[in-house]
């Protein structure tokens, strides 16, 4: 009798915690997606949806610990330049069309022969994707390339329809409006500048998974309308909300507060190319007349911390480098020895994409103006500024100061620092990330060698050389590293908050 007291106490434990189905998830964001083709895009919010449309080879945990994804499991050969990937059986695209090596293949192909966003990469990298069998897809790397398998968990290797590239793939554009995968959640309607609606994929090869019937992306660019619709239970997840409503959202005991660490470090870039932001002092005071600690408490509410690398403080490869102190007569010193102490600068910043943008752009203009140099903030719809530092235009890249962040989605530096400091990438080359126009032969070298540098001791000796080198040279006002912040509704079980700033409800379910 005993025991079966025990046996039923389990099974009503377990099915009161067991997942509960049903329920449309709703997330608000300040911010459209700019293109759902996993390899056409550089923006998190386009990325976290792509996560739950899409599915790569690989995927990471809450820790950034690899897991299997479509690949049940992988080999490397013993030279490093052999990569097999045994594949997962009875998976079918949202289309019908059949996940298989030759859509492996296909994927891979279409991403090395074209010149998307996220070309670079695997470009260099990937000298061949083979079919071994229907079920077995082997990539041939250049040489050893010690990060591959973090490249392989970046939404750039999440796997698109052979059938939607077929039919679509010679326009990007298009291509990246239809985001046909294999993820637990399918492309109902996107609707630009308003909502992107996900349905539930019934044929999802995760057994009894996803248990929401869908989710809207709801795009509401003012931060206090998104805090109260969450806080009025018209919207269950919000990422991201003003530091200052912050203490608010943890006093409400219908919600939950999640602050995390996170990769992301927040920058102004200098087009280091337009003078007089070509001249090195010039940008080094820059850097000095930035209070930034001040930034941390007084905008961020201790919500970040003072950056001294181009890397955050929990990227793998980050070395502190000192970085720049607050030293206004330093700053002024070097204007005056660069014969600019009159200077007037235009700074481009995003509204509402990240904590607090504008209140920083505006904090930055301020701290500048006390040494002399006056900066007109000019904010920009998000789109439409990524299309300005993304643009192919020669006629667009005379900016002169950009806020902007970075979080590596592989959780590693060379993908912080060969997209944005590698001369390969000024526009209209390569991934076009380097929107400083940053060219340094010695900072080129030494992120060549992180990639392929298979001893530790050598690799954290480059990495140390190379930040130290990169901020002496300044081409970044270096800011923050931010935290994450998501506030969701108490009922919403099994969120995931990734240190690469995505938030993951795929597995979520409501607890009502």
């Amino acid at each position: 009798m005993k025991r079966l007291l025990v046996l039923l106490l389990v099974t009503f434990v377990v099915i009161s915690f067991a997942a509960k189905y049903g329920g449309t998830l709703r997330f608000v964001m300040g911010s459209d997606a700019a293109s759902l083709l996993p390899a056409n895009q550089t923006d998190n919010i386009s990325a976290t949806i792509c996560r739950h449309v899409f599915e790569g080879l690989v995927e990471f945990d809450e820790k950034l610990n690899l897991m299997p994804a479509l690949a049940e499991r992988w080999e490397v050969s013993s030279d490093g330049t052999v990569y097999t990937f045994y594949l997962r059986k009875g998976v079918k695209f949202h289309d019908g069309a059949e996940f298989n090596a030759q859509a492996v293949k296909k994927y891979y192909d279409y991403v090395l022969n074209n010149s998307l966003r996220r070309t670079g990469l695997f470009k260099g990298i990937i000298k061949e994707t083979r079919v071994v069998d229907e079920y077995t897809a082997q990539f041939v790397l250049e040489k050893p390339f010690s990060p591959f398998l973090y490249r392989l968990a970046h939404e750039g290797a999440l796997i698109a329809s052979p059938k939607s590239i077929d039919e679509l793939g010679a326009d990007p554009g298009k291509l990246g409006r239809v985001a046909v995968g294999t993820g637990p959640f399918m492309l109902k309607e996107w609707k630009i500048g308003e909502r992107i609606e996900l349905v539930k994929n019934p044929n999802y090869w995760r057994e009894g998974q996803p248990y929401l019937d869908g989710i809207v992306f709801n795009i509401i660019p003012e931060d206090v309308t998104r805090v109260n619709q969450l806080r009025a239970g018209d919207a269950d997840v919000m990422f991201n909300p003003p530091p200052a409503l912050v203490p608010t959202l943890q006093k409400d005991d219908r919600l939950i507060v999640r602050i995390e660490p996170s990769l992301r470090v927040i920058y102004i870039g200098m087009n280091t190319k337009k003078a007089p932001l070509n001249d090195v002092r010039v940008r080094q005071a820059l850097n000095y007349a930035i209070d930034k600690s001040k930034l941390c408490s007084a905008i961020m509410r201790n919500l970040a911390i003072p950056a001294d690398s181009p890397l955050s403080k929990y990227t793998v490869g980050y070395v502190s480098t000192g970085g720049y102190p607050y030293d206004p007569q330093k700053a002024k010193q070097l204007l005056k020895e660069a014969g600019q102490e009159n200077l007037k600068l235009e700074l481009l910043t995003p509204k509402g994409r990240y904590l607090n943008d504008y209140e920083a752009a505006i904090a930055v203009q301020g701290m500048l103006k006390e040494i002399g140099v006056t900066v007109d903030v000019k904010p920009m719809e998000w789109a439409t500024y990524l299309s300005r530092l993304s643009s192919d235009n020669p006629d667009d890249w005379n900016y002169e100061l950009f806020l902007l962040g970075w979080a590596p989605s592989t959780g590693e530096g060379h993908w912080v620092l060969y997209p944005l400091f590698h001369s390969d990438n000024i526009k209209p080359n390569g991934t076009r990330d380097n929107n400083a126009m940053y060219s340094n032969p010695v900072v080129d070298d030494l992120i060549t060698k992180i990639g392929f540098e298979l001893d530790k001791n050598k690799l954290m000796q480059d990495y140390a050389e190379v930040q130290k080198l990169i901020v002496q040279d300044a081409p970044w006002i270096f800011l923050y590293n931010m935290a994450n912040v998501v506030a969701f509704r108490k009922e919403l079980k099994d969120v995931w908050i990734l240190p690469t700033e995505f938030v993951i409800i795929k597995y979520a379910w409501f607890d009502k």
